[in-house]
């Protein structure tokens, strides 16, 4: 079916990766409580940095393991700890819905796979001489983020900075 795929280690590892973001992404949406839907985006984000380790983009892995799954994942289990919200859960309802969306989604991935590989479109091979080779992309990443975008980094700053201080003016009128 698949001429060109060759099973390699790789791609086996690529594979299995992968399944591990999809079943914490159908957790994160199949899971009632909060707390364990925050552990299954947590699942998601370390998935998605060891799919930047294959890609070589060491910096992003880390960076994405650090933020996301880290301080993200934390910034939400301490949000779902500091708000008040019932423990009862309603009871849930059997409908069909499900089903459709198992079906919608599996149609729309057989679509996806058939225009990637039977449409005739002639994807670009990979150069064995990357444009990045023997360069240490954490360097240029900062050199590109403080000569070309310092302006939006610093408005991400600032921004970040009225969030804060918004949350905490937030947490003292509930105080009060």
């Amino acid at each position: 079916m698949f001429s060109g795929f060759a099973i390699t280690g790789q791609s086996v590892a690529f594979f299995l990766i992968s399944l591990f973001v999809i079943a914490c992404g159908v957790l994160l949406l199949s899971l009632r409580k909060v707390m364990y839907m925050a552990m299954a985006i947590g699942g998601v984000f370390i998935g998605v940095a060891a799919v930047f380790l294959m890609l070589e983009a060491e910096f992003l892995a880390f960076i994405q393991v650090l933020l996301y799954a880290g301080a993200i994942t934390i910034m939400l289990l301490f949000a779902i700890m500091l708000t008040r919200h019932d423990e009862v859960e309603m009871p849930q309802k059997l409908t069909a819905h499900p089903v459709w969306a198992a079906i919608g989604a599996a149609g729309l991935g057989f679509i996806v796979l058939w225009a990637v590989k039977f449409s005739g479109v002639k994807w670009p091979t990979p150069s064995a001489e990357s444009p990045w080779q023997g360069e240490d992309n954490v360097k240029l990443i900062g050199e590109s983020l403080f000569n070309q975008y310092v302006i939006p980094f610093e408005l991400v700053s600032v921004v970040l900075i009225v969030a804060l201080v918004g949350a905490i003016t937030l947490a003292k009128k509930e105080e009060e």
